[in-house]
C-alpha cells in the first residue's frame, strides 16, 4: 500500500514534523529527568497537556488529560473534575483532531516508525471500519464509566486506561523509571509484561500501518474527534473547483473519503490532502475564515498534477 506523494506533500510532511518535534519537546520539556529517574513535580503539573503524554513521564512539565478525567471524573469535588473536562473541551473546540496530527507526542513517534522503509499494508475495510469504533468504547468505559462508578473513599478513581492499555504511559513513563530506579525494577509484574506486550505489538504494527493506535485504540482522540465537526478548526471542500483527479484520498493516510466527509471525525489535520490538490478545491479554515493557497504546477488536468515531484 503506498500513498500518493509529490513534493508539495513531502514539504507538507517535513513542516509537520517540525512541528511534532517542537511540541514534543515543550510537552517534554524537563530533560534531567529522565537522567534522575523522577517524575517533575512543579507548577504547570497542574494544567493539562493537548496531547497523549503521560504524567510519569521523567521530562512532562503537564498532566495527560486522559489521565486527569480518569482520577477526577467520580470525585465528590466536582469543581475538580469540571476543570480537567473544561480544559479538555476548550482544546477539543479550539482545535479538535489538529491536536492528534501535529502536538501528540505518542502520534509522532507512530509517524517516525512509519517512515522506516518496509512494505506498508492497509487494514481491510470491513475489519478497519469496524475497528474504528474501538477507541469510542475505550473511551466510554476505561476512561468514563470505571473510573466514575469505581471510586474510593475519597471518590477519586484509578485510571483503568493508564493502568490496563496505554503504551504512551509504557514509553514514556514505565521504562524510563524503571530504568534508572532499582527499586521499582523489584515491583514488575504480570501487569507490567502485558502492557508492554501492548507496546511492543503497537509499534510495531506502527511500521507497516500508519497509525494504529490513533486509528483504533486512543480515547483521547476519540474525545477529541467530536469537535471536527463543531469546533473552530475545519475544512472546507469546494466542489466547483474539484476536477475529480482523487489525489485528496489517495494522499490521505486515515484513508478517509475527504471529499465526501472532510471533517471526518478520523481526521487528524495533517494537511496532506490540501498540499495535494493544486486546485484550492480544500481549504482549512478557522472561525470562517479560509485559507487560500496558491494553484501551482496544474495543466488543468489530473494527470499533469498527478506527475509533480
Amino acid at each position: 500500500m503506498k500513498y500518493f506523494e509529490n513534493k508539495y506533500t513531502r514539504f507538507q510532511e517535513k513542516k509537520k514534523n517540525i512541528i511534532q518535534a517542537v511540541a514534543t519537546l515543550a510537552t517534554n520539556a524537563n530533560l534531567k529527568g529522565f537522567f534522575e529517574g523522577r517524575i517533575y513535580t512543579g507548577k504547570t503539573k497542574v494544567a493539562c497537556v493537548p496531547g497523549l503524554n503521560c504524567y510519569s513521564c521523567p521530562g512532562a512539565v503537564g498532566s495527560c488529560p486522559i489521565g486527569s478525567l480518569q482520577a477526577v471524573i467520580g470525585s465528590k469535588k466536582f469543581s475538580i473534575s469540571y476543570y480537567v473536562f473544561g480544559i479538555m473541551i476548550l482544546i477539543g473546540a479550539l482545535f479538535g483532531r489538529l491536536v492528534c496530527g501535529l502536538l501528540c507526542p505518542f502520534g509522532f513517534i507512530q509517524d517516525l516508525l512509519y517512515k522506516i522503509p518496509t512494505p506498508k499494508f492497509k487494514v481491510p475495510d470491513k475489519v478497519d471500519r469496524g475497528l474504528r469504533y474501538l477507541k469510542f468504547g475505550i473511551l466510554l468505559v476505561f476512561v468514563i464509566l470505571l473510573p466514575m462508578f469505581l471510586t474510593n473513599a475519597f471518590g477519586l478513581g484509578a485510571p483503568y486506561f493508564c493502568k490496563l492499555i496505554c503504551p504512551a504511559g509504557t514509553l514514556g513513563g514505565a521504562l524510563p523509571l524503571l530504568a534508572k530506579n532499582e527499586g521499582l525494577r523489584a515491583t514488575i509484574g504480570f501487569l507490567f509484561f502485558w502492557k508492554l506486550s501492548l507496546l511492543v505489538v503497537i509499534l510495531g504494527l506502527s511500521i507497516f500501518t500508519y497509525r494504529p493506535f490513533c486509528k483504533y485504540i486512543c480515547p483521547l482522540g476519540a474525545f477529541y474527534s467530536f469537535f471536527n465537526k463543531i469546533g473552530f478548526y475545519k475544512m472546507e471542500f469546494l466542489p466547483d473547483k474539484c476536477v475529480n483527479c482523487g489525489l485528496c484520498e489517495k494522499s490521505c493516510k486515515m484513508d478517509i473519503d475527504v471529499r465526501a466527509n472532510p471533517n471526518s471525525l478520523e481526521c487528524i489535520r495533517c494537511g496532506a490532502c490540501t498540499a495535494a490538490c493544486r486546485h484550492d478545491a480544500l481549504i482549512m479554515s478557522y472561525a470562517g475564515l479560509g485559507k487560500k493557497k496558491e494553484v501551482k504546477s496544474c495543466s488543468g488536468n489530473c494527470r499533469g498534477c498527478a506527475n509533480v515531484e
